[in-house]
């Protein structure tokens, strides 16, 4: 059976589309967590601003470990998401010998669910007409 996923993801939240011989599952991941502000300041000011970076850092390697255990078992993988986000999670994915399975990577906005399951849906079924011998 095959497995293909596609994911839209931002520093907020993750929408998986798992698309299977048997239809397509969406979910969601929320990061709990609210944008990141960068300040310029005193020195003082750096200090506790050094303190949100890394409690943001490390929230953020929480929310790509959930997004990962649940696409780990894909065979192929479509990340799509406007900013920086799909670029450290390509990271991790390489941390985790996973990249080969990346099928592509694309910059795209804002996106509601069904959007973003059309846009999955579409680029495997391309994908897979592509690679028939018909």
């Amino acid at each position: 059976m095959s497995k293909d996923v596609g994911l839209w993801i931002d520093h907020r939240k993750a929408v998986i589309v798992r698309v299977t011989d048997n239809g397509e599952d969406t979910s969601l991941i929320s990061s709990d967590m609210e944008k990141h502000v960068r300040y310029s300041g005193t020195a003082q000011q750096d200090s506790a601003e050094d303190q949100r970076d890394t409690r943001f850092i490390g929230h953020l390697n929480k929310y790509y470990d959930q997004v990962i255990s649940c696409i780990r078992d894909a065979e192929s993988i479509l990340i799509l998401g406007p900013g920086e986000a799909k670029l450290e999670l390509e990271k991790r994915l390489e941390k985790e010998s996973l990249t080969e399975r990346i099928v592509g990577i694309e910059s795209v906005d804002k996106m509601t669910d069904r959007q973003i399951a059309a846009r999955v849906r579409s680029h495997f079924i391309e994908r897979g007409l592509k690679g028939s011998t018909i």
